[in-house]
């Protein structure tokens, strides 16, 4: 387990890992479908934060990054099919954030933070645009800097 989520309750530890799986399918759902490049460079991200981020991060990401495609689509389960119905309870719950940001490592909630307000961007990237590359389409844009988080780092 991370040391940093050691305060958390199990069921907020438990959110912490699901979280950048429902920023993921907020994003690359936003338009109406999740297509694979979407996945993919989620998966990527996940991934690549292995590498470059604490001892904590790399652990958390590890464990998201492992058989990410399958985590996904469990919990995508769980929503409705209808994206606005789904965006909208992805939305709510990924505000609890707000809540369980003050409980941890200042430090480490702020790179959890950035982490995955740039899954978001990279999830988003990956099939907006002209010719689907390197641009936000406008259904990614209204969720991509992810405003229902606190940035913990202003707090």
């Amino acid at each position: 387990m991370i040391p940093q989520l050691d305060k958390l309750s199990g069921g907020e530890q438990e959110f912490m890992y699901k979280a950048p799986i429902l920023v993921a399918i907020l994003i690359a759902g936003a338009d109406g479908e999740i297509d694979r490049n979407e996945i993919e460079e989620g998966m990527a991200h996940a991934k690549k934060k292995q590498k470059a981020a604490s001892e904590g991060m790399i652990e958390l990401y590890r464990e998201i990054s492992e058989d990410f495609e399958d985590k996904l689509k469990i919990v995508l389960q769980n929503y409705p099919v209808e994206v606005s119905q789904r965006n909208a309870l992805i939305v709510e719950e990924l505000s609890q954030l707000n809540s369980v940001f003050p409980k941890i490592d200042r430090d480490f909630s702020k790179q959890y933070y950035q982490s995955i307000c740039d899954l978001a961007m990279k999830v988003a990237k990956s099939s907006g645009g002209l010719l689907g590359m390197n641009s936000v389409g406008s259904a990614e844009a209204r969720y991509v800097k992810l405003p229902m988080i606190k940035d913990p780092a202003a707090i």
